[in-house]
């Protein structure tokens, strides 16, 4: 087991990525807290390795909060997850300042002020590993996805300062960025389009793999780098979209 003995804290860990992430931290062997604002899942909230903490991400007291509560319950951290985010459509000429204020708060602020709770923690175990869920729309952008993009961007900018500032404690910090992942939501997505069969062969043609990708996928890459395996790496943001970003569009 690549992660026995480690403590995790996973923000969002209830459902889609971060319920990836979670079940793979769970059979290499980690203990995990799940920050979100939403009840866990029952079979989640009994397993005896979890540990279930309902907080507003966007309010930096409830983060100090839940990761002092996590710290106390399992007497240390390992490992931080920053997964938990939020992403709307909105026109340049549409968005509103309190809804970009929303989702900066959640992509873009919370990852830090997590980032520096744990870190008293991450000193006192002597280091650890912080993961940021990025996304290829920190790379590039879909429409209507302004503030999403710029918020991503900004968690893979932020994710090089960390390893910078970070590294002398013997603390790494590294992003994935996931393309498509499937999960209930992308579901309800591709189900609403005039044609789903047809949008479900059109997304899989972009992407060399012939499929699209499964939260696991997600989880296994976070494992590794979550492991003592990724000692020397840190300070990357690693695309996992199955090759969809290098593959060059044709014409026809």
């Amino acid at each position: 087991m690549q992660l026995k003995g480690k403590i995790a804290v996973i923000s969002g860990g209830g459902q889609g990525i971060g319920g990836g992430i979670v079940q793979r931290f769970l059979e290499e062997g980690a203990q995990v807290a799940i920050l979100q604002r939403r009840p866990l899942q029952t079979s989640l909230e009994q397993h005896p390795t979890v540990l279930g903490i309902q907080a507003d991400l966007t309010d930096p007291a409830a983060i100090t909060t839940a990761i002092e509560r996590t710290a106390t319950h399992f007497g240390k951290i390992d490992v931080l997850v920053n997964n938990a985010g939020i992403m709307f459509e909105r026109s340049v000429a549409e968005i509103q300042c309190e809804e970009w204020d929303t989702m900066m708060a959640l992509n873009l602020r919370a990852p830090l002020f997590l980032a520096q709770a744990v870190l008293p923690h991450m000193k006192r175990s002597g280091g650890g590993s912080i993961i940021n869920i990025g996304s290829i729309e920190g790379l590039a952008a879909n429409p209507g996805h302004t503030a999403y993009s710029a918020s991503k961007a900004g968690m893979h900018g932020m994710t090089k300062a960390l390893a910078v500032d970070l590294g002398p404690d013997n603390i790494r910090c590294n992003a994935i960025a996931p393309g498509w992942i499937s999960s209930e939501l992308s579901e309800n997505y591709l189900n609403a389009q005039a044609d789903p069969a047809a949008a479900r062969a059109g997304l899989k043609a972009l992407h060399p793999v012939g499929r699209i990708g499964r939260p696991t996928d997600v989880g296994d890459l976070a494992v590794y780098l979550a492991s003592d395996n990724s000692s020397f790496l840190t300070g990357e943001i690693i695309v996992l979209d199955g090759g969809r970003t290098a593959k060059l569009p044709l014409p026809f």
